[in-house]
């Protein structure tokens, strides 16, 4: 992250809250001035922070109940906590989104001079500002995206039959009635796996402005078809609007429930090492349930430990081949994945490749893969990199060819990896053993499965020594950069 020195062209001021906020200001957050960013930070900064946008319709802004009215509750856990007023859209959406994506990009630029952890930097939003918040959970590029997101009766379907007509035309304009746009700009339709952050939803029963089954709750249900971590609280009473109203009869117990959320949501070292699991459905936990918890790379992060903090890049499908079928260098994760700037990388792919439809161009293999390690290599971190070799294929499903695997894939990944002074984790023999930890399909790998791929991963980083050495490398590089 940036390191930004911020410019005194801000009111300050400085006081306590019961004694837990150390200062508020606020900053200007657009060009014209009139989109600002008021700034809580706390006695004791855990390095947590989130930005609230209040709803309004997308025609004006709930700033107390919905904004700096939270500031004492979070700022009481370490929390950082920043309200934004942004901009209404009037027919443009790219005013409320460009005003949300700079201050996710300030609080991060800051992240030193403020004591935040540059990657557990949380959104919240209620009603038209939980749509803005979702919006940014699922759009917005890596750099502006959420760490996680809390979501108070949220404006989630841009579907004019279904949602808050209000806050659509506001929003959409002259494009209200387009279904294309609607479905563009409709969150539950456009969450994506591992990349889309976890999330709370909180939101009452009675809810008569924004109908909670094709908000917030279709909102729960995509996060959780697509394996992401997800948490939906309905109270039975309370409406629209309750904000942090005390009068709202479920109080208390929402701000319990927030809180324990909260302090069980992880929350990664800012020190930790970065890894970056690239590949395809395998890496991806296709067919495994709750994938955030069982894919390999999630039980890689749990046998790490701490010092280490691992993301899933895995797509479905995808191939390394350029002119393959699906190439995953063509994807919305491969753009996250060099945004990371990791510290290691993983690489599995090859899987796909050997599908009949898409190994006609295999003699483009080692060229892909050594333009993907180009563009690796060159990252600010100077990642270590292991290529995997895929596990074998039990079964010709797909025309997935395991003779192709083993005989020219595979060898092709171990040349290229000895070219490039890479590591190899040989899966191709290594799990040649666990036909028996398969899915009937006789590919993807059972939960059991995806936990012997991550045991041997971490003996292979547990060799090569890569907490060391890539701790070494991270200093490196900020030194350069300094």
């Amino acid at each position: 992250m940036r390191k930004t020195t911020l410019a005194l062209a801000f009111l300050l001021v400085s006081f306590g809250v019961k004694g837990q906020t150390l200062r508020t200001f606020i900053l200007e957050n657009s060009a014209d001035g009139q989109s600002t960013l008021t700034c809580f930070l706390p006695e004791k900064p855990t390095g947590r922070a989130v930005v609230a946008c209040p709803g309004g319709g997308y025609s004006h802004l709930a700033m107390e109940h919905e904004g700096t009215d939270w500031a004492p509750y979070f700022n009481a856990q370490g929390i950082a906590y920043f309200v934004l007023k942004y901009r209404m859209p009037h027919g443009d959406r790219s005013i409320p989104i460009s005003d949300a994506e700079h201050a996710m990009t300030m609080v991060r630029d800051s992240a030193e001079a403020w004591h935040v952890n540059p990657y557990d930097v949380g959104i919240m939003g209620s009603s038209a500002g939980g749509h803005l918040a979702s919006t940014l959970s699922t759009q917005a590029p890596f750099e502006a995206r959420p760490n996680f997101s809390i979501l108070f009766y949220p404006v989630i379907t841009m579907n004019l039959k279904q949602g808050h007509q209000g806050s659509i035309r506001n929003f959409l304009g002259t494009q209200a009635d387009d279904e294309k746009a609607q479905k563009a700009y409709s969150s539950d339709r456009q969450v994506r796996r591992h990349l889309t952050p976890p999330c709370i939803i909180m939101l009452a029963n009675n809810d008569r402005g924004v109908l909670p089954v094709y908000n917030g709750v279709a909102y729960y249900s995509a996060m959780r078809t697509h394996g992401n971590d997800a948490a939906l609280y309905v109270y039975p009473t309370g409406g629209h609007g309750f904000g942090f109203r005390p009068s709202f009869t479920y109080h208390e117990q929402m701000l319990n429930d927030l809180t324990t959320w909260l302090r069980n949501l992880p929350s990664p070292r800012e020190d930790a090492v970065r890894v970056a699991c690239i590949g395809n459905s395998i890496t991806d936990g296709s067919g495994v349930d709750m994938q955030e918890e069982f894919a390999y790379p999630a039980q890689l992060q749990q046998k790490l430990g701490s010092d280490y903090f691992v993301k899933n890049y895995g797509v479905s499908a995808r191939t390394m081949l350029q002119q393959g079928d699906h190439p995953y260098m063509k994807e919305m994760a491969w753009q996250d994945a060099k945004a990371f700037n990791p510290n290691v990388v993983v690489i599995k792919l090859g899987t796909n490749d050997s599908k009949d439809l898409n190994w006609k161009y295999g003699y483009n293999y080692q060229a892909d893969l050594q333009s993907m390690i180009d563009t690796l290599s060159a990252l600010p971190a100077r990642p270590i990199i292991f290529l995997a070799t895929p596990i074998p294929a039990f079964k010709n499903t797909w025309t997935i060819n395991d003779s192709i695997i083993g005989n020219v894939i595979s060898p092709i990944i171990k040349k290229v990896a000895r070219h490039n002074h890479c590591e190899v984790i040989d899966f191709h023999t290594l799990f040649a053993p666990y036909g028996d930890l398969v899915q009937p399909d006789g590919i993807h790998p059972t939960a059991e499965g995806c936990g012997k791929m991550a045991d041997i991963v971490s003996e292979a980083f547990a060799k090569e020594k890569v907490l060391k050495k890539a701790r070494k490398r991270e200093k490196k590089s900020k030194r350069q950069a300094e």
